[in-house]
Order: C-alpha cells, then structure tokens, then sequence
C-alpha cells in the first residue's frame, strides 16, 4: 500500500477496547500497534530483532529471499524463520511470503510481556492478542464492499491472524487480481503464506469460490474471504456484518 492508502486502512483498525495506539517502524517494516500502553520502545526493539533473525536466515540461505516455492526448514533456525518455512510448505509459496505475518506475530508476543492485550498490523495482516471478540472491517481498495463490511473473531483464549494479500492494491508480489484474499489461522505467518496463495489464485470472479474452498482446505485454517469487484465469496466460521 502506499502512504495515503496505509493511513486510510488505519482508520480501520479494530480498536480492541480502548488503549494507546502508536506506530513504530525500522525501514521497510512499518508497524501500527494498539496495547494498553504506548510501548514503542520495546516495540522498535522486538522489530530490530525480528529483522534480524530473517536477515540472518537469508545470509545463510539466498534462496529464503528469492524462492516462490516452498523450501524444506533448517530445524536449526530460530523459531521466527521456521514458522515462515513450515508456512510456505502448507500453503505452496517461498517462506517469504510469510514474512509480514511472522513478523507482526513475532513483535506481538513480545508486546504481550508488557500489556494484558495487543493488536499488531504489518501491511494489512494482523496479530490479534485481544482477550476478546473483535471486529475487523474489510479494505479492498476500489470495490464496492471496501470500507462498509467486517466481520467479527473471537480472540478470548488464543491469539488470531487476520492476513489480507491483494492484487489490486499496494506494491507486494501477487499474481492474481482478487481486490483482498483475506484468510484467518491461530498461526499468523499460515494465514500470510495461504492469503498470498489465495490472491495468485483468482484472476477472475468465477474463480472466487473455487479460491476459498482451496483456502479452508489447508490444514489450520479456519476462514477465508475473497472479493474482486462486486464479487465476493466466504468459507469457515464467519459471519459479515456491516460497518
């Protein structure tokens, strides 16, 4: 997303109760954060640690970089990278296709050692720590259901990953043309990896069922949403709602 396009998804971030909102951000990993407190400082600190673990892993491996398909983990590498490569294998991509969700997963933990709830949003996936259900609005750039629908997660006992990928909007790599391939696990970096997957997957409306149906078939996934224009489709436990 660009600037104007980021700020106006932020408008939308589910507020989880009340808190500090803030951001925090080292280069490219650019991060808006909800807690009970402003924790930046931990924040930029978990994020400089974060990048450096995936920084680590591709001056081992060029490839973890470069790759579009699945690579087989380093049972050595630090946690971080192998939930990005157990990723990839599930949802058929290069484990960098999970490096958005890895990463908010990665600082949102950190952040749940100084606050009782957080929320973490990287790009548009988000890390909901919550301890309660949560609304979360649907973006999907020019379509007529960007901004007026949301559905709600249920994140009382164990924390959420809400990740949208989109061919439509913002400079990550998709091969598709879905306006937002947004896709719901327990594991964060999984539901990154499969929305990437889903998003190359539709190039067409007629295409939008056959995508989420693949979606939900990936093993620990437990919804998934596809819109391309006026066209949308949804699979698992989830129920719309207007905004």
């Amino acid at each position: 997303m660009d600037g104007a396009e980021l700020r106006f998804y932020r408008d939308y971030a589910p507020s989880a109760g009340g808190g500090k909102a803030f951001r925090a951000a080292i280069e490219t990993t650019d991060l808006f954060i909800r807690a009970e407190r402003s924790l930046k400082k931990e924040a930029l600190l978990a994020i400089r640690e974060a990048r450096e673990i995936v920084e680590e892993e591709i001056a081992l491996s060029p490839e973890f970089l470069t790759s579009l398909t699945p690579l087989g983990e380093r049972e050595e590498a630090p946690p971080l990278v192998r939930s990005m490569y157990r990723a990839g294998v599930l949802a058929g991509t290069g484990p960098m296709a999970a490096v958005a969700g890895a990463v908010a997963g990665y600082v949102g933990k950190k952040m749940r050692e100084h606050s009782p709830w957080v929320l973490v949003e990287n790009g548009g996936d988000l890390y909901l720590d919550t301890g309660r259900v949560t609304t979360v609005g649907l973006w999907a750039g020019t379509s007529p259901f960007s901004g007026k629908l949301a559905f709600k997660v249920d994140a009382t006992k164990r924390p959420i990953g809400v990740c949208t990928s989109s061919g439509t909007v913002g400079p990550s790599l998709s091969y598709g043309r879905a306006d937002a391939a947004t896709v719901l696990s327990h594991d964060v970096a999984l539901a990154d990896a499969v929305a990437t997957e889903l998003g190359n997957r539709i190039k067409r409306p007629a295409q939008l069922e056959d995508g989420v149906d693949w979606a939900l078939s990936v093993e620990g996934v437990f919804g998934a949403i596809a819109i391309m224009g006026g066209r949308l489709a949804l699979r698992g436990d989830l129920e719309l709602e207007k905004l």
